[in-house]
């Protein structure tokens, strides 16, 4: 039984992509036209045609004998763009920073109302942050967080954070929403963001945005380390280091104007 339909199932396969590539070389064009052109039946053009424009990958010009591609397919090929594996390309770029640091780096999304890590790199050193993949996080007391929320505009911040409790984890932890607001307000000047000691007590955290290609922050990279080993003369080489990963990941997305 497979085998009889295979070669049925394939034709109709290959006739499919011939009409979306006659369609995508001229604007649009008619049944009749269409068919001489593909060496197809006049029926059997008009049948694909009519259960393509179903789904959504043709229109036909009212009742018109016309069809032409909508932007379904751009859409489609798009999300390939965005499913691009974004952990794979951050990995090589963290193990760079890892090996010439040897601190603890970190990939974070936005999930809801709170970061999520979705990949790390472990510090090389004894003393270093405890966490996990999958392990949810504060957006107001992280670094990843607030370059997450930077280039958003007040309202989007104001309404994911309305039903989120400021904890005071430190007594460096920002209060309230206005205090973040403030915050963001220099991340964004500065394209990178810092925790310091908001979170974890003697922590410190450095982060740098990745975009997508409509330049859009989608994830966040950061650095982490003990207070006891920060050197306020290796802020802008960590920085330098995090933007520049950030910049490389965002133009493999298809983003080419990243700002620092």
């Amino acid at each position: 039984m497979e085998k009889s339909t295979q070669p049925e199932a394939v034709s109709s396969v290959l006739k499919v992509f011939n009409i979306l590539q006659a369609l995508g070389e001229q604007k649009e064009i008619g049944v009749s036209e269409l068919s001489q052109r593909l060496m197809m039946s006049k029926a059997t053009t008009y049948r694909f045609l009519q259960t393509m424009k179903s789904m959504g990958y043709v229109a036909q010009e009212g009742e018109a004998d016309k069809y032409s591609l909508t932007l379904k397919l751009f859409e489609l090929g798009s999300k390939s763009l965005e499913y691009v594996d974004l952990i794979a390309l951050a990995d090589k770029e963290m193990r760079i920073i890892s090996q010439q640091t040897n601190e603890a780096l970190h990939l974070g999304a936005l999930d809801e109302n709170a970061i999520i890590y979705i990949h790390k790199i472990d510090s090389g050193y004894n003393l270093r942050m405890q966490s996990r993949i999958g392990r949810r996080n504060p957006l107001y007391s992280t670094a990843i967080g607030k370059v997450l929320l930077a280039e958003r505009d007040e309202l989007f911040v104001r309404d994911t954070l309305a039903g989120v409790e400021f904890i005071k984890h430190t007594e460096k932890t920002l209060e309230n929403v206005d205090q973040l607001l403030e915050e963001l307000v220099m991340v964004k000047e500065r394209h990178y963001a810092e925790d310091n000691e908001e979170q974890e007590p003697g922590l410190r955290c450095i982060a740098a945005p990745i975009y997508d290609r409509f330049g859009n922050v989608i994830a966040g990279l950061s650095m982490s380390f003990p207070t006891i080993r920060f050197d306020v003369d290796s802020l802008s080489s960590y920085v330098g280091m995090l933007q520049q990963a950030g910049k490389n990941i965002s133009e493999q997305l298809g983003y080419h104007d990243y700002p620092a």
